[in-house]
């Protein structure tokens, strides 16, 4: 059978994998929209984990984490390169809370659950007054010890697209008074194709790299984010390139 078959095959395993993994803990989570939220937030981690899990097992896709684990209650700013990094962060932070597009409220059952998470649902044109009350909600969740995902290029961006930093950021930076993890990551190597539907087999590495320190003026803060997330990323992304490019190596004959 050919490599590209296999992977399709196997992503198609998977595919069927996240259909019914999905139906069947939104149908099992129904239950807990009148529960405490924690409630919901533990059915979201573990329907991230069994999703990752499935990548292990039908696809062979494992992951790396590196790096020293964000504290709680920090501002942390993602490359954003597939579905896998948010299922990952939600997975290993300590129930964070996510700024996603308010588009997704309106989608049954995810947005009902998303809702009563307490995530963060952003209007990407409503300018200050958003900020304002997007920064409102930051603050009153990481006051109780929760971090903050953002992804702050806005939208996912193929592994050789030009960095695109929104300013936004630098607005929930300042306003919140708090260190800034960056985040890098090589996903979009192996979490490809339409849609995504391709999975290749590999490791897919995710990096917290050092904290900045809260306070830098907003230039600053912004060269440093996008400095540090792109150095980290382009090597991440060269490394998986060598995993896949050593896999499409024909094997050595006597």
């Amino acid at each position: 059978m050919k490599k590209s078959t296999r992977i399709r095959l196997r992503s198609g395993l998977y595919f069927a994998w996240f259909l019914v993994i999905s139906v069947a803990m939104h149908i099992v989570a129904l239950p807990t929209l009148l529960m405490p939220r924690k409630a919901i937030v533990w059915m979201a981690q573990s329907w991230s984990a069994a999703l990752i899990w499935g990548l292990k097992v039908f696809v062979g896709l494992r992951f790396e984490i590196r790096g020293a684990m964000p504290e709680n209650g920090v501002l942390v700013a993602s490359k954003h390169m597939s579905m896998w990094d948010t299922l990952a962060l939600y997975m290993l932070l300590n129930d964070p809370i996510v700024v996603i597009k308010r588009e997704l409220k309106s989608i049954p059952f995810y947005g009902w659950f998303a809702a009563k998470a307490d995530m963060i649902f952003v209007d990407r044109k409503g300018h200050a007054g958003a900020l304002r009350k997007m920064t409102a909600h930051a603050a009153k969740a990481m006051a109780q010890g929760r971090s903050l995902i953002i992804f702050p290029e806005g939208t996912r961006k193929k592994p050789d697209d030009p960095p695109d930093y929104k300013s936004g950021i630098a607005g929930l930076y300042t306003r919140l008074g708090c260190p800034c993890v960056p985040v890098a990551l090589n996903s979009g190597l192996f979490w490809t194709g339409r849609g995504g539907y391709i999975k290749k087999p590999g490791k897919i590495v995710l990096e917290f790299l050092p904290p900045i320190p809260a306070g830098l003026p907003r230039p600053e803060f912004m060269q440093t984010l996008e400095g540090r997330i792109e150095e980290a990323t382009r090597r991440l992304v060269g490394e998986g390139r060598a995993i896949l490019a050593s896999r499409d190596e024909p094997a050595k004959t006597e």
